[in-house]
């Protein structure tokens, strides 16, 4: 008789709360994720919220989410929550761990305008209710906006808040110093 497999154990926490050790813990999956020192990216991420996916004890999979703030058009600024860090241990993919983080990230964003995230795996994503970003994109600096044509894989997440959205519309989003997208 074959054992039951575990369930991953999903833990939601403000950045601030984690532990010296879950932050170390964040630190290596994403640098192995993302093959780069992911230090100056998770310093960045001022405010963000983190959700854990352990396995066994071990955190397996990682998702966080900071607030920024997108604008269609010359239409209000949307509150967005921001999905950075997807990151899962090479020994745990294609076991459904980032999609079910994922999923636990959209139903805590509820009470976002929208959700946003740049990517090179869209397809990933889109399964999951994500819609590509078709229109032109730009950056809001303080000297005016600046034009992203070579910027690609922008993907929102409709939510209660949403407006109607034209995919196709212009979408800008404020500058940040690491990654403006």
């Amino acid at each position: 008789m074959k054992d039951k497999p575990e369930k991953l154990d999903i833990q939601v926490k403000a950045g601030r709360d984690l532990s010296a050790k879950e932050y170390s813990e964040v630190l290596e999956l994403c640098t192995q994720a993302y093959r780069r020192d992911y230090s100056p990216y998770l310093k960045m991420f001022k405010d963000s919220v983190h959700v854990l996916g352990k396995y066994r004890g071990k955190l397996a999979s990682h998702v966080l989410w900071i607030t920024r703030r997108l604008q269609i058009g010359a239409t209000p600024v949307l509150r967005t929550a921001y999905i950075e860090a997807v990151a899962t241990g090479l020994e745990y993919r294609n076991k459904g761990f980032a999609s079910e983080l994922m999923r636990r990230a959209a139903g805590e964003i509820l009470d976002y305008d929208i959700g946003a995230l740049s990517t090179g795996s869209q397809g990933f994503y889109a399964r999951l209710g994500w819609q590509v970003w078709q229109g032109p994109l730009c950056i809001r600096t303080d000297k005016g906006p600046v034009p992203t044509p070579d910027e690609h894989g922008i993907m929102v997440l409709p939510l209660p808040k949403t407006p109607p959205l034209d995919l196709y519309a212009p979408l800008s989003i404020e500058w940040r110093e690491i990654e403006p997208w």
